[in-house]
């Protein structure tokens, strides 16, 4: 494979509008009313703010790590220099577990989303699923999606990160209108209750917290396609997770403004409805959901970006086909990985939309696995390579390399059995257990094939 190497197109603000827009796709808009009802007003407010202190942790060691090497791959390339090729794979699988999820949670909810919007799209009954009917023609509304962001990551990612800016202003105007609202015709009394189900009801929230913030480590699946000094690669990711904690707890506060409990509780659209209450127009409620239709494409588009690179990163490595690891000759793009993710996606609409919450927590669970192993990565490479020259530096990097790790085993105890919020069976379960033996598979198989070789 001649000049396999990518282009260097991605600035500044492209590389901000791709992170950003990654971690506040969909779930603002189809979720909030289920972090309210779950933990209260203030309880949700506090679960985004704990979890938001745990990602940001971690996503100081990215940001030292990206811009000391900016490679395509991002964890892999750090757990692979730092831990081995069996930590590597172990922690590229599981953050690539989690970029897939949410690539597949997308195109689940497109199609629910647009029948918001236009409400006759369900034709042609196949079956019903979890309690949900699904329909032909919704299941296609999610494959057309998830054919049309193949393709613009197909032809690059320039143009691709073009894209994600523009869907990112539609998405800023939206929130900024149901912020608007609330401020002008909210209620404190709204507010109440502040508190649902104690620390469990926060906790509840909590887990979801990793997938909603995924999306800032994106940056450094992609380092190696970033045109900036890499000193600034480490700067955009902070500030993009910093933006996303203020957004996440804002849109909570404004949809607790505008409606009461039992509003919260029996809307389907709890964020859209709160700007029509509020401005006293359905037309400021459409708004919110087109501009949570921008959100969720920047959210796919992104994790397309990112786990396609994984998958090329690991290939490059030899743990996965050497297919996966070549780039289109014309448009310099992991094009066997884009439609590799893209085909798995497109079988997403066939669970109906319950799969929304399975996705979100069985993938928020392969997120926080990876975390872990770049913490330790992290600290091991700090232990090991002192000289290594680091364009973004982390002080006191013990303790915020300690802090990310324990945070994260945190995390992570809070989806086992036992907890009040562990992962649910059969569905959230036999997603993670299928993940593991799949990889376990390609991982004995590629590594039998290195010893053949030799």
């Amino acid at each position: 494979m001649k000049n396999q190497k990518l282009n260097r197109v991605v600035k500044r603000n492209e590389l901000l509008a791709l992170s950003f827009g990654a971690m506040i796709g969909w779930s603002w808009v189809a979720l909030t009313g289920n972090w309210i009802s779950t933990s209260g007003t203030l309880g949700a407010i506090i679960a985004f703010l704990l979890g938001g202190v745990v990602v940001t942790f971690v996503g100081l060691t990215y940001a030292e790590l990206a811009s000391a090497i900016p490679e395509a791959g991002g964890e892999h390339v750090y757990s692979l220099r730092a831990l081995g090729s069996t930590a590597a794979f172990v922690c590229t699988w599981s953050i690539l577990f989690g970029y897939i999820s949410v690539v597949a949670f997308e195109a689940v909810a497109f199609p629910t989303v647009l029948s918001l919007l236009l409400p006759s799209i369900e034709y042609g009954y196949l079956w019903t699923f979890a309690g949900w009917d699904v329909y032909l023609s919704w299941v296609l509304t999610g494959v057309f999606a998830a054919v049309l962001i193949a393709l613009v990551n197909y032809i690059g990612l320039k143009l691709a990160v073009r894209f994600q800016f523009v869907m990112l202003v539609i998405i800023v105007c939206g929130g900024l209108v149901l912020i608007f609202g609330a401020s002008h015709s909210g209620s404190v009394e709204n507010l109440a209750p502040l508190f649902v189900g104690g620390s469990n009801g926060i906790v509840g929230v909590i887990i979801m917290v990793p997938f909603m913030f995924v999306g800032f480590d994106v940056i450094a699946q992609s380092a190696e396609e970033i045109d900036l000094p890499f000193q600034q690669i480490g700067k955009v990711m902070i500030i993009s997770i910093v933006g996303a904690i203020i957004w996440y707890a804002s849109i909570i506060w404004a949809v607790s403004m505008a409606l009461d409990d039992a509003m919260v509780t029996t809307s389907k659209l709890p964020t859209s409805d709160a700007a029509s209450v509020t401005l006293n127009s359905a037309l400021a409620g459409k708004i919110i959901v087109l501009a949570g239709i921008g959100g969720l494409l920047t959210s796919w588009n992104a994790f397309l970006v990112g786990g396609s690179r994984a998958i090329y990163a690991m290939a490059k490595a030899g743990q996965l086909p050497a297919i996966f690891a070549e780039l289109h000759p014309k448009y310099r793009t992991p094009h066997y990985a884009i439609f590799c993710i893209t085909f798995i996606s497109a079988l997403a609409p066939l669970l109906g939309r319950p799969a929304l919450v399975w996705f979100v927590n069985a993938g928020a669970f392969g997120i926080v696995v990876a975390y872990i192993f770049v913490a330790i990565s992290f600290m091991v490479l700090r232990l090991r390579e002192p000289l290594l020259e680091r364009p973004f530096k982390v002080k006191r990097w013990r303790i915020i390399g300690g802090a990310a790790l324990i945070l994260s085993m945190g995390l992570f105890c809070l989806y086992l059995p036992g907890s009040p919020a562990s992962l649910l069976w059969p569905y959230e379960w036999a997603m993670v257990i299928l993940w593991i033996l799949l990889g376990t598979i390609l991982f004995l198989f590629n590594r039998r094939a290195d010893s053949d070789v030799c």
